[in-house]
């Protein structure tokens, strides 16, 4: 019983020295799976790296100078400074010449509604001082047609203090300097009614060329900055000649209605000069029938 007791101690003395020389190998056993799992992972982990492939289109963007959509504004801060410079130019032209348009329109406007009230005073009047009078008065001032009037009625007068017989023996020189005074009223008339239509024959004419010549610089540029970057791409080529463009569409824009108001108001200019000239004969007409009547 005594032998029993002293074996028991001795046999868990024995187990718990193999427990701890077996625990190591179970310890290995347990952490050798833990590579696999890493190694496993590892792969899922780096499948998203490829990721950074589509790089190429902000390169493309950098190339070509532009992102996003083109605009008119935007075309224009895009552009070459020569090509700037030409646009400026061709859009300060146009706002002049629409500023031109418009004043040209209201002074046609003016003068004839004034020139009716004028004809209708004049042959009313029953006397060369008559007309003078009328011609002179501040509600006519600066109208073609009562310039001429008081330019003849001027003479008239002028002849009757010299003590010449304008109704007998001068009569004839008195009528031939009335008409003379008219004429050179007359042929002032073109150049007072014409301000202003030199720079609209101008914009008209070299407006274009202009915008052609920012055109061929602008597209210049651009095929030098094809070859530089060794593209045709599109996307690279396209802002830079839509700029060039955009110069030639300012130029038309500018040329196109000083064009069409420049052949207007020429038209107008000589249906006026035509009235003037019926004027004319109908103003010495009443001169004569005035000296006629020896008063």
């Amino acid at each position: 019983m005594l032998d029993n007791k002293r074996k028991t101690p001795l046999i868990a003395m024995i187990g718990a020295v193999a427990l701890m020389a077996t625990a190591p190998a179970f310890a290995q056993e347990a952490a050798t799976p833990a590579p696999a799992e890493a190694t496993t992972a590892a792969p899922a982990a780096a499948t998203p790296a490829p990721a950074p492939a589509p790089a190429e289109a902000p390169a493309e963007e950098k190339a070509s100078g532009h992102s996003g959509e083109l605009t008119i504004m935007g075309m224009f801060f895009e552009a070459d400074i020569v090509v700037k410079v030409v646009m400026i130019g061709l859009v300060l032209a146009s706002v002049f010449s629409w500023v031109l348009l418009i004043t040209k329109l209201f002074e046609f406007g003016a003068l004839g509604r004034k020139s009716d009230r004028f004809v209708e005073a004049f042959r009313g009047a029953k006397s060369i001082n008559d007309m003078g009078r009328i011609a002179i008065s501040e509600e006519f001032e600066g109208n073609p047609l009562a310039d001429m009037a008081a330019a003849a009625a001027s003479e008239v007068e002028l002849s009757r203090q010299a003590g010449l017989d304008i109704h007998g023996t001068h009569r004839e020189s008195t009528i031939a300097r009335a008409q003379t005074a008219v004429g050179a009223v007359q042929s002032t008339l073109s150049k007072r009614l014409s301000g202003g239509m030199q720079f609209l024959a101008s914009v008209g004419s070299s407006g274009p060329f202009i915008g052609l010549f920012g055109t061929v610089y602008g597209i210049m540029r651009s095929f030098i900055g094809i070859a530089n970057t060794n593209t045709t791409n599109l996307a690279v080529v396209a802002p830079g000649i839509a700029e060039a463009l955009l110069a030639t569409g300012i130029g038309l824009f500018a040329a196109i209605p000083a064009v069409v108001f420049y052949n207007y108001f020429q038209t107008q200019v000589s249906a006026f000069g035509v009235r003037t000239d019926g004027f004319t004969a109908e103003l010495m007409n009443a001169i004569s029938r005035d000296l006629d009547k020896g008063k």
